[in-house]
């Protein structure tokens, strides 16, 4: 047992990675620690909170599971306590652990099966939102890891084909968002966005069928795969990847596709993390 700004935290880890998240609040993985860098990769914000109708939501940092299209009233609900957290079933790949909280005003059940590779810098992580309210609700799994700055997000795009008459390529920009930010770097190959600490924040948002994204710290780079369903309905004008940049940290987020939850009904989005230093 460890601690997190005074929060209680539990720990994983393996001869490559060492991963901490929190018991009581969230759920919300805080640390990810690989070996030879020996500094947690994830950005801690103990501090940082946004305002909601029910209360502050302390983002605390690290990785989180919102449910998408954002609003104050349905995706900021504040998790600082009530949290249960249960091993997994023992398993070949590698120990893990369930983090399950119940949202109090949506009717959301929310959980995150967390399970390191027993030999390999590699960890599987299952996203579940379950509607248990009293009504159906529509949304997408919204899986957000919040990355320290100083690195770089590296979202790949599709190739270009002079041949081709439609387009293949949609990119979304959010409100605040500007064409000229020093952060935003185009390529052929990729959507680039540095993370650098400017008080002014920037997002980005796409449709990725490469099934991966990457930050890249300092000699490390932070994988993630997911499974990319073009064909059905996404938030945010079809995005299934988003980045977004301030001052303290840059979030790297997949989504999955848009859904419509009868009461008793699950949505899930399973992410990948590989981690290469």
């Amino acid at each position: 047992m460890t601690d997190y700004y005074s929060l209680p935290t539990a720990r994983l880890e393996n001869a490559y990675l060492t991963i901490d998240y929190l018991t009581h609040a969230g759920p919300r993985i805080v640390r990810l620690i690989p070996r030879r860098l020996g500094q947690n990769l994830l950005a801690e914000t103990p501090r940082q909170q946004l305002d909601s109708p029910y209360g502050p939501f302390h983002l605390w940092g690290g990785h989180r599971l919102w449910h998408a299209p954002e609003t104050a009233a349905r995706t900021y609900i504040p998790d600082d306590g009530g949290l249960t957290v249960a091993p997994l079933p023992p398993a070949a790949e590698g120990d893990g652990v369930c983090l399950r909280y119940m949202e109090p005003h949506s009717g959301i059940h929310k959980e995150i099966r967390l399970r390191l590779a027993a030999d390999a810098p590699r960890v599987t992580l299952t996203h579940r939102l379950t509607n248990l309210g009293l009504w159906p609700v529509e949304l997408a799994p919204w899986a957000i890891t919040q990355l320290k700055t100083g690195g770089t997000a590296v979202l790949p795009t599709p190739p270009g084909d002079p041949d081709d008459l439609l387009p293949n390529r949609v990119v979304a920009l959010w409100p605040y968002s500007r064409w000229d930010d020093p952060r935003l770097r185009l390529t052929e190959a990729a959507i680039e966005v540095v993370a650098q600490p400017r008080a002014v924040p920037f997002k980005i948002g796409t449709m990725n069928r490469a099934g991966w994204a990457e930050y890249r710290y300092e000699g490390v780079t932070f994988r993630k795969r997911w499974t990319p369903q073009p064909e059905r309905p996404h938030v945010d004008f079809g995005c299934n990847v988003e980045v977004y940049a301030s001052e303290r940290h840059l979030e790297l987020e997949t989504l999955g596709p848009l859904t419509r939850l009868e009461v008793g009904e699950m949505a899930e989005h399973v992410e990948v993390w590989e981690v290469e230093e």
